[in-house]
């Protein structure tokens, strides 16, 4: 089954460059283009596409707002941030907003492809730089507390790109159980969404990066 996306750009050359390629791969299916981050909101009720390239910077309502929006209603619905901002502000927002990725609109056209992929599988995927980034910035917060056993194999399995059922299917455990140890991880490790959570995993070399 093809993936479905939503391409959200406020530039109608972006969107069409960005179709043009997409829709020369069988994988992928556009199945619509917003201008601003309130179309992006209703288009995604209407249309429920697998993943959303966001760009950030938008009239109307920008893509933070928007991705936040659409993550909190429809949280089968992957975000991806497609942008030219490469700031500490615009990076750590777009990921506590839900984003599960973050590419700079300079990614060559295989790295966004793979990305959307993996948004399609709910993986998280990043720039290099931005990368970097979010690491600098799980290293200068506060030791976090020790983490049980069990919350350890959980953010494992979250870092390898895993959802909450198929953490409850491999751990076999319920998946409310499976919520209730993710909602400990982040308050220990002091994190606000699975990206971080699997960015500070990657660091204490919990999992490789072939994971």
């Amino acid at each position: 089954m093809a993936i479905r996306i939503l391409i959200v750009d406020d530039h109608a050359v972006v969107r069409q460059g960005l179709k043009m390629f997409l829709k020369a791969d069988r994988e992928f299916e556009i199945v619509g283009e917003a201008a601003n981050g309130e179309e992006a909101v209703r288009y995604a009720r209407e249309l429920k596409p697998n993943v959303v390239l966001m760009d950030l910077l938008m009239p109307v309502m920008d893509g933070i707002t928007a991705t936040q929006t659409i993550r909190r209603e429809l949280p089968d619905v992957e975000v991806l941030a497609l942008t030219s901002v490469l700031e500490h502000a615009s990076i750590t927002n777009a990921i506590r907003a839900g984003a599960i990725g973050y590419l700079l609109k300079d990614t060559q056209a295989a790295d966004l492809r793979r990305a959307i992929q993996a948004a399609a599988e709910h993986q998280v995927q990043l720039s290099p730089a931005v990368a970097a980034q979010l690491v600098r910035e799980v290293r200068v917060l506060a030791a976090p507390e020790a983490l049980t056993g069990r919350e350890t194999d959980v953010l494992r399995l979250i870092a390898q790109g895993k959802s909450n059922k198929d953490i409850a299917r491999d751990l076999c455990i319920g998946e409310e159980t499976v919520k209730s140890h993710v909602s400990n991880i982040f308050s220990k490790l002091h994190v606000t969404s699975r990206t971080q959570a699997a960015l500070y995993a990657r660091r204490i070399s919990l999992v490789q990066d072939e994971e």
